[in-house]
């Protein structure tokens, strides 16, 4: 069975690209050259299709699972119900706690959405670090791609990388949980990195379920006085020398990068930087442009990365209120996917000009129409709470500018006006 990008080669327009292109309001044909050339990635779990890359919306993904501190499967339920409920475009289920393939069927069972997994984080809790061979990293990536995921993130940290961290002291050193776990396997056992040494058999893999390959952020900084480093620049060569590999080889890649915590005036820089050097579309977490707001650091986060977004981001990562603090909730989900759902269309009204939907609102004020803003709300039911029951708006009462103004100014009814 051909790839996505196979068919792409070849010209052929699959139907999954024609459902990506209408969703998207694109030309198929450009469609299909972008994947052909690595600038976009379809993402696909049953008839859920996410296209991701250049010329498409910004997508969001939402981190879902368990930790070795909580396992709550009725959680991971509730969870994986609002990421869906809400507008995630994929999720991620980073579970490392409890019974974590029953934890991943009940994910399964309870949304559509297309489904990433990080190998390392179950292999991990499986085996022992200390005990934990390449065997067991790979046999692990084997058995969650018959379970039907859609991507698949691998940490390609090299020795020589792991050198040059070394070298250059870091407030916050290593963040990349999944990164961290794979350097600690290579220091411990002295040896490489069995997903860069075992790349061609991964490849063979991602290509047999069409999954698209996630090449990990294993060097982003911890907070804003990190900054960018030897480590991060080898990281970024390495990461787009192994997705020209992977996209030789037939696979759909992303690469991850310029997430973590940046200060704001460098991350438009950083996004502009990988964009110059590579096609692939670029997955950013966060970024976090500031280190002191925890408790709302979806807030801090959903301003980096409406900033990723309009310099260029194509797929961004949620974070939650509970960041740096603990597991979050069901409550702490949705807050973070609404902020960066938010964050996205920030940035894609500056990316492609995507703005009708800020109109469409627009013309509903001027109409003092609520009922019709709280319809186009992305939490109808939170929007009406606010309105505290009453009938208007009790904001300036009978002193509203627009009621005041409307009989002396005419109100535009269409762009063109």
């Amino acid at each position: 069975m051909k790839t996505q990008v196979e068919y792409a080669r070849d010209g052929t327009i699959t139907r999954q690209m024609k459902s990506v292109a209408k969703d998207e309001g694109v030309d198929p044909s450009v469609l299909c050259n972008q994947i052909a050339e690595g600038s976009v990635v379809i993402m696909r779990r049953g008839k859920h299709l996410t296209g991701i890359g250049s010329g498409l919306r910004t997508k969001i993904n939402v981190n879902l699972g368990t930790s070795t501190g909580k396992a709550d499967v009725r959680e991971e339920i509730q969870k994986a119900r609002i990421a869906e409920e809400f507008g995630a475009d994929t999720i991620s289920d980073l579970s490392m706690g409890g019974d974590i393939n029953a934890i991943r069927r009940e994910i399964f069972a309870h949304t559509t959405l297309p489904v990433t997994t990080v190998p390392v984080y179950q292999a991990v809790i499986g085996y022992g670090l200390r005990e934990m061979t390449a065997d067991d990293i790979l046999s692990t990536l084997k058995m969650q791609a018959t379970q039907g995921i859609s991507s698949v993130v691998v940490h390609c940290v090299t020795r020589q990388m792991l050198a040059a961290f070394k070298k250059k002291r870091r407030v916050l050193g290593m963040v990349s949980k999944g990164g961290s776990i794979t350097s600690a396997f290579m220091l411990m056992h002295d040896c490489k990195n069995p997903f860069v040494e075992h790349f061609d058999e991964i490849l063979s893999v991602c290509r047999k379920y069409d999954i698209v390959l996630s090449l990990g952020n294993t060097a982003r900084n911890g907070c804003i006085h990190d900054q960018r480093d030897a480590f991060q620049l080898a990281e970024i060569r390495q990461n787009i020398v192994l997705a020209h590999r992977a996209l030789d080889a037939g696979v759909q890649v992303i690469i991850e990068g310029a997430g973590g915590h940046i200060r704001s005036d460098r991350i438009a820089s950083m996004i502009h930087r990988y964009k110059k050097r590579s096609p692939f579309p670029l997955f950013v977490a966060g970024p976090l442009p500031t280190d002191i707001a925890v408790g709302y650091d979806h807030i801090a986060g959903a301003i980096g990365g409406s900033a990723a977004a309009a310099a260029g981001a194509d797929y961004l990562c949620y974070i939650t209120p509970a960041e740096h603090l603990g597991l979050p909730g069901p409550d702490a989900v949705k807050e973070g996917l609404i902020a960066f759902r938010i964050a996205a269309h920030i940035g894609d009204t500056v990316k492609y000009g995507k703005d009708m939907q800020d109109w469409e609102v627009a013309v509903l004020r001027a109409d003092l129409d609520r009922e019709g803003q709280i319809r186009c709300a992305m939490d109808p039911a939170r929007a009406r709470e606010l309105t505290d029951g009453e009938k208007e708006c009790t904001m300036c009462g009978e002193f509203c500018a627009i009621k005041i103004m409307r009989e002396f100014v005419p109100v535009i009814s269409s762009p063109k006006d």
